[in-house]
């Protein structure tokens, strides 16, 4: 798979004309050049439903007199640029107005997408119609006619169908579709048949040929969605709606499943189908070093003209962030994340909404992220013992006897250790509506005794913070009322407020102050590992108040006292440390760009500021033969204190890779 791709859409009303008419065979190499890209995904069919190439399965766009697909493939294969195919599968307007009853329907009979006649867009269609027939069809034409180098289908996923075809499928298996299980377990199986379906229509033709099916985030603990492709695509354009949290979560989780992934950003400064919108090449030089500092490849997304010619201002901005790629890729090839601490996802373990971000996953990335911690996201079925401490956010309940709860005990036997934070490790008992009732299922210096009823409450620690004093710290979030368990230590006492905030008991602005006496244990530790009792990642998502990244960096610390890497970098910083172990070296990636508030919702990065001499220390089981700065191989002095390597980099604007060969 290529490093420096882009994405390039094409969905084109059949309101215009001259489709294509300035497409330039040598001004399209010439901008391919440009922007040192070296894969780039072309159009067979758009949201629309138009092909862009003379078809029988499907309808050339009516504005579009020549094969603009086979056109572009000639042209980028002449220079060496491979060239997936864009199918748009899931959204086809054209056929939505001659095949309406083939649409996606919720319990309302409402579509997907657009909903109402007035409002422009498109409508999403089910696979358990004859549409999948009509798709399959179009695939199979382009991957026989075509010398494309993949398939990518976009807008498909599992979805939550009432159409007439799927009621009646259920109800013929004497299902009741009143039955939202019954419902999602058939969206299941229609997603599985699909996927199925297009493999098999491709395969059969070109066996090797690539295949992804793109739904805007890889969901995580669903390996089995990921493998039914075969590679990721992490579609994550940070002012399109993603954020900046999004993609070091997606690719933290991404990089443990074994698969060749990359990152899809944008050019764009909002979202997909802006037409004149540039962001700012600091910005793109950033996210596609933050993509290359975690393992992954690199996708930026663009929009052709109608009339099919490159735009040059484009191909400066993507050439800006590529070239800088084409430099390092030599050390990104084939590499290994180094972790000392695993965090296992709440939509992975099922306790989260199933959305792009959950509060208490990114939560937990951003203070991971900002105190320079090595670490992965996982799901249940990762290799526990890779870890030295699993976090557990906020949400995971945990039942006696299953398999989770089996493998985090047989992890600690072989002297794993554990944060867990406010419901996280409480049993979930049957019958008892997943309030925990019966306490803990693991042990971590603490017995339960209910829900706090004060909220929001303090936390007084019974430790020094590195950047505040001695104080009752507000916690906003929801918290637990524990006592210290038998062999139990506590770390830190919760205080109450004098009462909570009501019509008739309220003081000041906010919040009550605390009544400051001794409510009991807030935070506890046993052999096991250290448990917060309150909500702390949800609550860092929302709030962002630095004690609770200072409470947690002191877990984390006094459960690993020998962590991997240490450094200096400030907190809008990026560490991470990839290995790759067929040339023997690691190499540390550094980054630092702070994005700022721009408009309504949208964060960009526009300076960059440089930085000097970032501290390093990293504590490695082989001994350093050399280091250097890649990509301009600059040795950089070390020491080498027993186990641990300690270097100075002088220099750091944007990105900066070191090299520690051994």
């Amino acid at each position: 798979m290529r490093f420096r791709q882009v994405h390039l859409d094409f969905h084109t009303s059949e309101m215009i004309d001259g489709i294509g008419k300035s497409f330039d065979k040598q001004q399209f190499q010439h901008m391919l050049r440009k922007g040192h890209v070296d894969s780039i995904t072309i159009f067979s069919k758009c949201h629309h439903g138009w092909a862009y190439h003379p078809s029988e399965a499907n309808e050339i766009h009516p504005g579009l007199d020549f094969d603009l697909l086979g056109t572009m493939i000639e042209a980028a294969h002449e220079i060496d640029v491979k060239t997936p195919v864009y199918i748009s599968a899931g959204l086809d307007e054209k056929l939505t107005r001659r095949h309406p009853e083939w649409l996606v329907r919720n319990k309302d009979d409402q579509t997907q997408w657009v909903k109402g006649f007035m409002a422009p867009g498109y409508h999403e269609f089910c696979m358990n119609t004859p549409y999948l027939q009509v798709l399959l069809k179009q695939i199979e034409e382009v991957t026989s006619r075509y010398d494309a180098d993949g398939i990518f289908l976009d807008i498909v996923g599992v979805r939550k169908c009432y159409c007439q075809y799927c009621i009646a499928d259920i109800r013929a298996q004497g299902l009741d579709p009143r039955d939202e299980n019954v419902i999602a377990a058939q969206g299941e199986k229609i997603y599985a048949n699909y996927t199925k379906s297009v493999e098999e229509a491709i395969h059969a033709i070109k066996p090797d040929m690539p295949i992804f099916h793109n739904g805007g985030h890889i969901q995580r603990g669903r390996r089995d969605l990921a493998q039914m492709n075969s590679h990721l695509e992490l579609e994550s354009l940070p002012t399109g709606g993603w954020g900046y949290d999004h993609f070091p979560l997606s690719a933290r989780y991404a990089q443990t499943l074994g698969m060749p992934y990359l990152g899809m950003t944008g050019k764009f400064h909002t979202s997909w189908g802006e037409f004149g919108g540039y962001k700012h090449p600091n910005a793109l030089r950033y996210e596609v070093a933050l993509n290359l500092a975690n393992g992954a490849r690199c996708s930026i997304g663009d929009q052709l003209h109608p009339e099919g010619l490159m735009d040059e201002a484009t191909y400066s901005l993507i050439g800006a962030a590529y070239s800088e790629a084409e430099a390092k890729e030599a050390w990104c090839v084939d590499a290994e994340a180094v972790a000392d601490i695993a965090l296992l996802s709440e939509e992975a373990a099922g306790t989260a909404h199933q959305d792009r971000n959950n509060n208490s996953d990114v939560g937990a990335v951003r203070m991971l992220l900002e105190g320079k911690m090595l670490f992965d996201v996982i799901d249940k079925e990762a290799e526990f013992g890779a870890y030295r401490v699993i976090i557990l956010p906020d949400h995971i309940r945990l039942t006696d006897g299953d398999a989770l709860t089996v493998k985090l005990e047989n992890y600690l036997a072989q002297g794993g250790k554990l944060l867990a934070t406010g419901e996280s490790a409480l049993r979930a008992a049957e019958g008892t509506g997943g309030q925990g009732q019966e306490g803990f299922a693991i042990d971590l210096g603490a017995e339960w005794l209910g829900e706090n009823p004060y909220r929001p409450d303090y936390f007084r620690p019974h430790f020094e913070l590195p950047a505040l004093g001695s104080a009752a710290y507000i916690f906003y979030s929801q918290g637990q009322k524990i006592r210290l368990s038998s062999g139990g230590t506590e770390l830190g006492h919760r205080e109450d407020p004098y009462f909570n905030r009501d019509i008739f008991t309220f003081c000041s602005h906010q919040h009550t102050p605390t009544s400051g006496n001794n409510a009991g244990p807030g935070m506890t530790e046993s052999a096991n590992g250290i448990y917060i009792a309150w909500n702390v990642f949800e609550d860092y998502a929302t709030k962002g108040s630095l004690i609770l990244k200072e409470s947690i960096m002191w877990a984390l610390r006094r459960l690993l006292p020998d962590i991997t890497l240490r450094t200096n970098l400030p907190a809008q910083g990026v560490v991470t440390l990839q290995r790759q172990p067929q040339q023997a070296r690691y190499v540390n990636h550094l980054l630092y760009a702070s994005p700022v508030k721009r408009g309504n919702g949208i964060e960009v990065i526009e300076d960059i500021v440089p930085l000097r001499d970032i501290e390093v220390a990293l504590d490695l089981p082989e001994a350093a033969k050399r280091v250097y700065l890649a990509p301009q191989g600059t040795e950089l002095p070390y020491r080498q204190n027993g186990t641990v390597i300690e270097y100075t980099v002088p220099y750091l604007e944007c990105h900066q890779m070191v090299v520690i060969e051994t």
